[in-house]
């Protein structure tokens, strides 16, 4: 009969036949990428979930507001962050997987209020609404001639901008016509996106640095992505979520 005590100390010990590592997401708010009413928490959540689970992990996934987000990954309260920009500024405590989706930052302004963009210079008489935390484009992040003011959420900064606070407003493209469809349709008919984007921006998933397996986490998190980009699942999730190209 097999010693069953040693049989349960393998058990335990194995890595392999032990239960599979755990990870905590963390997400703002930030429908249609990632919202806990959404179907599978949004579709740049449930891109994350599947890929780390093919890469082998469990995982579990709450929504705090972004600087709280920020902030946890740096504490260890978090391991991943799922829904980061990239940054040299993040790299010193979070690791970058590869982009596994893209977003299009472009400016809302008032209907009709013939703000022309086409270099950063010509936004500096105007007052711009961002996210707190959020690094749109380096350039934009860190010329001091802009007239940046910090909100909390687009809703917010949106709000701001039909009110005449801010002139501008800044986000994704796909998130702006999100709430126009939805929270914000009474002002939909009154703001406009103008048409030159600021930048495109890779969506990364952001391993704190000091879980000891950063690096691996990131290296199977971009293998299950290109498995799944291979095998349709990928492109599934996004017509499954509404945005199939």
């Amino acid at each position: 009969m097999p010693n069953v005590r040693a049989w349960f100390l393998l058990l335990l010990l194995s890595p392999s036949l032990g239960a599979a590592e755990l990870l905590r997401l963390v997400a703002d708010p930030w429908p249609p990428f990632n919202d806990h009413t959404l179907p599978n928490n949004g579709v740049a959540s449930d891109l994350v979930v599947q890929a780390l689970t093919r890469a082998g992990y469990r995982t579990r996934y709450v929504e705090v507001p972004w600087e709280r987000a920020v902030l946890g990954l740096k504490r260890g309260e978090h391991d991943v962050l799922i829904n980061a920009w990239y940054s040299q500024e993040r790299t010193y405590f979070g690791h970058f997987s590869q982009p596994y989706l893209f977003n299009r930052i472009r400016f809302l302004q008032r209907k009709g209020a013939g703000i022309d963009f086409d270099q950063l210079a010509d936004l500096y008489p105007y007052r711009i609404a961002v996210v707190r935390g959020y690094a749109y484009n380096p350039a934009f992040d860190h010329d001091e001639n802009l007239r940046r003011v910090g909100v909390s959420g687009f809703e917010i900064a949106a709000r701001m901008l039909h009110a005449g606070r801010v002139q501008l407003a800044l986000e994704d493209e796909l998130v702006v016509r999100y709430h126009l469809a939805r929270e914000l349709a009474p002002l939909r008919d009154e703001l406009e996106l103008l048409p030159k984007p600021l930048s495109e921006n890779g969506l990364h998933i952001l391993v704190r640095l000091s879980h000891p397996h950063h690096r691996e986490i990131t290296r199977r998190f971009d293998e299950a992505i290109q498995a799944m980009q291979a095998d349709g699942s990928y492109e599934e999730t996004l017509r499954r979520h509404g945005m199939a190209p």
